[in-house]
């Protein structure tokens, strides 16, 4: 097994690397120190020389005139990854400004990026308030901070754990170069920075999907808002994902109360949106759904863009069956593949797994009484809001009964998918607690259909606005018997795995990084713990001539930043609407706030992305940025 190797940066009179080599096994961990000056400027420092002789008996090696912001000049390619590094109250010297602080640490970040090994860390202790983070107690103003955050991630590092400084860690650590003199810096309430490697934004390429319409192959792109969520196949074995495991909770508590069957989801990907048994207040999930254009399509799978074969077994299943009829005319909102589209085909990705119900339902083997459920991923376009996805998973449930016995039935189900829910959403409550959720059913206008409603207090410590994970509607469809009734139960996993684990992001659940799925040991369910800490935020406003003929879509608009942003935008406001008094054109200003949940993201990156931005709405919604 190799050693880890350890790296220590700027330091002064060597306390800290003397003190930490005692603690460490010179076997199974090599330390190396550094510092900027030369021998000659240490002078003949006692303390000095005494650390130094510990660090030597000890094994460790020591390095002068080492610059924290060159590294790799310091170190030759094949010794240069680092299991951790240290850097120990960073400071440019006599009365540098902030500005020069921030400088330092930019400098050092990106230093770290040559000889960090993937799974490293980098170390940085900072005095009370100079991070600029939550967890800086009392907490500076971020202009007036050194903006640690911000800073790592030049270097592409997030902030994965952080934790006061304590000099009781390492006995005999005194830390001195306060402003460049022989005096100690502030260490009350001082803090201990963690950082990691991000993953790039640029991880994976879109990719191209084929399918097949009797002999006929077509392909079509993966749409840019729903990058990297399609086929990620988070129900199916061997999955670990908690969205499958709540699924599995949810379904085997359903199966002690129901005689129940549950279906593969094999229909397809695509769909031409029925609308059958969607009411009238959930039918706008078809006008967001997201409609594709098919080419025709004759090479090879292996001769796909990037190589990359999609066989996609969701999207291929009783594909043959999905006829194409001709659609209306559609509007000039550039759908991918315009040109060449197949006979000007009304197919979208599915937006709902109610769209497969008229298949069920006509079966032969669909039995009355029984409970059916039926899960698998879903999407349609949405404004960004914190609860608001373009992809999830959803589970439905269908259950038949007579007429006769509409209220007791749907009585049933309402009760024991209540005491289901509220069930699961108490399993990380530590002992103690009070529920931080609560399950209501909330009858809507029309008389018979429900929203599942839970007020919760995880993300909204006020509990002033309900979150929505599903609904119920009762449906009576023509071509069944008439005396027949049918409940529809419609939950989103998604949501319901933020609630149970106490998931803030939506985001964290389609990440790539392989740190998420660790969090979630198999038959345990604790409260889920981020590996990126406090990440930055960014605002920038946009504000643009209306198009007086064209008109303004606000739901494109919000895709547009999705799709421009890399889900990267979480807010967007609409500030104020100016009327020009001669003209009377019309001008919009939108407030967007940039923030990742798990990558690192600068300040350079949002501006390209802004820049990016205005340039799309302009192209895909006609007006004119001001």
């Amino acid at each position: 097994m190799a050693r880890r190797r350890l790296l220590l940066v700027g330091e002064g009179n060597f306390s800290f690397a003397a003190a930490l080599s005692e603690t460490l096994e010179p076997s199974t961990t090599s330390l190396i120190a550094t510092c900027l000056q030369r021998p000659a400027d240490l002078g003949r420092d006692p303390v000095v020389g005494k650390n130094l002789r510990r660090l030597r008996e000890r094994g460790a090696e020591v390095r002068f005139g080492v610059d924290c912001t060159q590294l790799a000049d310091a170190f030759e390619l094949h010794d240069r990854e680092f299991d951790r590094i240290y850097f120990n109250f960073p400071h440019c010297g006599r009365k540098a400004g902030v500005a020069k602080n921030r400088e330092l640490l930019a400098k050092f970040f990106q230093s770290c990026a040559d000889v960090l090994a993937e799974a490293g860390e980098v170390h940085v202790a900072l005095c009370r308030g100079q991070g600029g983070t939550p967890a800086d107690k009392p907490r500076r103003e971020w202009h007036n901070s050194w903006q640690v955050v911000a800073m790592a991630a030049l270097g592409g590092l997030i902030l994965s754990d952080v934790h006061p400084f304590s000099c009781e860690t390492v006995p005999g650590y005194r830390c001195t170069g306060y402003r460049s003199q022989d005096k100690t810096f502030h260490l009350e309430g001082a803090l201990n920075h963690i950082f990691t490697r991000s993953l790039p934004f640029e991880c994976f390429q879109p990719r191209i999907f084929r399918i097949r319409l009797g002999d006929q192959w077509f392909s079509f792109p993966e749409p840019e808002a729903l990058k990297g969520k399609l086929n990620r196949r988070f129900l199916e074995a061997p999955s670990c994902h908690p969205i499958k495991t709540i699924n599995e909770k949810l379904i085997a508590e359903l199966g002690k109360a129901f005689p129940l069957k549950r279906l593969k989801c094999s229909f397809p990907l695509l769909s031409q949106g029925n609308t059958s048994v969607l009411t009238s207040w959930n039918r706008d999930i078809l006008s967001a759904a997201f409609w594709i254009g098919l080419l025709e399509d004759n090479s090879n799978s292996e001769s796909l863009t990037d190589g990359t074969t999609q066989d996609m077994d969701e999207f291929l299943m009783s594909f043959s069956e999905l006829s194409l009829p001709h659609g209306p005319e559609r509007d000039d909102k550039e759908y991918a593949y315009e040109e060449g589209i197949y006979g000007q085909a009304k197919v979208c990705l599915r937006p709902s797994l109610l769209v497969h119900v008229q298949a069920l339902i006509q079966a032969p083997d669909f039995l009355p009484g029984s409970l059916y459920i039926l899960s698998g991923p879903v999407f349609r376009k949405c404004l960004i809001l914190p609860f608001t996805m373009p992809a999830f998973h959803e589970t439905l449930l269908i259950l038949a009964f007579s007429q006769n016995l509409k209220d007791g039935c749907l009585q049933s189900v309402l009760d024991h998918l209540k005491r289901i829910l509220d069930s699961l959403l108490t399993q990380t409550l530590l002992e103690g607690s009070e529920l931080s959720s609560a399950v209501e059913f909330v009858l809507q206008p029309n008389g018979k259909d429900y929203v599942i409603s839970v007020k919760c207090h995880n993300f909204d410590p006020d509990g002033a606005k309900d979150l929505i994970i599903g609904f119920v509607t009762i449906s009576t469809i023509s071509i069944i018997q008439k005396d027949q009734c049918f409940v529809f139960v419609s939950i989103n996993l998604d949501l319901l795995a933020m609630l149970v684990w106490d998931i803030s992001d939506w985001r964290m659940l389609w990440t790539f990084d392989n740190r998420f799925l660790r969090n979630f040991v198999p038959g345990k369910i604790e409260p889920f713990k981020s590996y990126s800490l406090y990440p930055p935020s960014y605002t920038h406003d946009v504000s643009f001539w209306l198009d007086e003929k064209k008109g303004f879509d606000e739901l494109e608009f919000h895709t547009v930043a999705r799709e421009v942003s890399q889900d990267t935008v979480i807010s967007i406001e609409f500030l104020s609407r100016f009327q020009h008094a001669k003209t009377e054109q019309v001008s919009l200003c939108y407030r967007l706030i940039y923030q990742t949940c798990d990558k690192a993201l600068t300040r350079e990156q949002v501006a390209s992305m802004q820049f990016q931005f205005r340039k799309e709405i302009q192209r895909r919604l006609h007006v004119i940025p001001r």
